[in-house]
């Protein structure tokens, strides 16, 4: 049976038409002709329609062009059929990739063109501040199982969404690791989300990935320089909509700008986060739950980061007062870091008994499941911040040995 290309070219031929005078009549470059009868390209309705016309072929060329793609897609389905089976019944694989490989062979079957990584995605993003880190962490390694598998069997026009869902995926363990304080496991998996996103070629998910990533190297041990600089590589892919993806990069920088010392462009930057999320639809903002969303309250979590570390303390103040009223229940840990700032505000402002025991007070309101790398990094600014003439303080001493007992804990 001839291919789309083959019977094009014979159509072509019997029309008595070069591909420079077929170029012509239908405005399609012939060298994308020459490619598509060459089966080097694949063909587009648009290209069938327009030479079925041309040429006088009544139909058999958009008839050719239809029966190809349903060919097609049915073989990219038994692949990814084929793909999930395997893994189903693979003698090595976890129990919880093995029923998710089985749920998206089911799904593929039924519904060939059903995407549903995108909803996972999101339903992840609502997870990772409700769901406990092992069960999440489970999870994730099963449905990247399945994700990793179908990326391979799927070379068709899904693949896209399949990289950005891998992509978001990879945010969330890379974000995990680092909270848990696998440091290193972290960075490695920051650089796949990249890889990731670069290959999906969505500008909107490259921006969420560095967003996250800058965002987390404030916490993660690199140099502020060097989270500052890899936000400036980011910056020339922004566009002028308002996105969550782009306040993100805005708020991470603002927060490197001011571990690095640069006071005036981060309070600059906050700035612009701030008239640029009042530009967000109501549905990212409305999204207070969700790692994807961006609600008021993470403006503001900026601003209290940023008027301390520039000692602008009533600024600091005022914003701290305005987070902590919106913080949502499910997000302690972050309300934490916050109150955190306040006890930075209050040492630098010369209250520094107050300062030491906000923290201690903190620390010890927090259930301790939810301590991590994250808010011991946080807790380690409150130290940082005391004076050197002040360190013989108990209360000093015995929140610095907190925070280093917390950061190495004992061997199980």
């Amino acid at each position: 049976m001839d291919t789309f290309g083959q019977l094009l070219r014979r159509h072509r031929e019997r029309a008595g038409l070069s591909l420079r005078q077929l170029d012509s009549l239908i405005h399609f470059q012939y060298s994308h002709i020459s490619q598509v009868e060459r089966g080097e390209r694949r063909p587009t309705e648009a290209l069938a329609t327009a030479c079925d016309r041309a040429l006088g072929a009544e139909g058999a060329l958009v008839e050719a062009y239809r029966t190809e793609r349903a060919g097609a897609t049915d073989m990219r389905r038994r692949t990814m059929l084929r793909a999930m089976t395997a893994l189903a019944a693979g003698p090595a694989v976890a129990p919880l990739a093995e029923w998710e490989a089985l749920r998206h062979g089911l799904g593929d079957a039924a519904t060939p063109h059903h995407d549903e990584w995108e909803q996972i995605a999101a339903d992840y993003g609502h997870g990772y501040y409700r769901q406990a880190r092992p069960a999440l962490m489970a999870q994730l390694s099963a449905d990247l199982t399945v994700l990793q598998h179908q990326m391979a069997a799927d070379t068709g026009t899904r693949r896209t969404s399949l990289l950005r869902a891998a992509a978001r995926l990879s945010v969330i363990v890379a974000l995990s690791l680092v909270a848990s304080g696998q440091i290193v496991l972290g960075r490695r998996w920051w650089q796949t989300a990249h890889r990731v996103a670069d290959q999906s070629g969505d500008v909107e998910t490259r921006v969420l990935v560095r967003a996250w990533d800058v965002v987390n190297g404030c916490y993660d041990g690199r140099q502020p320089s060097t989270v500052v600089a890899l936000s400036d590589e980011v910056l020339p892919l922004l566009q002028r909509q308002a996105t969550s993806a782009v306040c993100g990069l805005l708020a991470g920088r603002a927060q490197a700008l001011s571990l690095a010392g640069r006071h005036a462009e981060a309070v600059a930057t906050v700035r612009q986060l701030a008239d640029l999320a009042q530009r967000l639809p109501a549905t990212v903002v409305g999204d207070v739950e969700s790692l994807w969303g961006w609600p008021e309250h993470r403006v503001h979590h900026t601003e209290s980061w940023v008027y301390t570390h520039a000692g602008r303390l009533g600024d600091a103040e005022s914003a701290q007062t305005r987070v902590l009223d919106l913080y949502p229940a499910s997000q302690a840990r972050l309300r934490a870091q916050v109150q955190l700032h306040q006890a930075v505000r209050l040492i630098r402002g010369g209250h520094i008994p107050d300062g030491l025991r906000c923290a201690a007070d903190t620390l010890d309101a927090l259930p301790v499941h939810l301590h991590n790398h994250v808010l011991r990094s946080v807790a380690a600014q409150v130290t940082d911040a005391v004076p050197v003439v002040e360190r013989s303080r108990p209360a000093f001493a015995d929140l610095a040995d907190r925070i280093r007992a917390q950061a190495y804990p004992p061997c199980r």
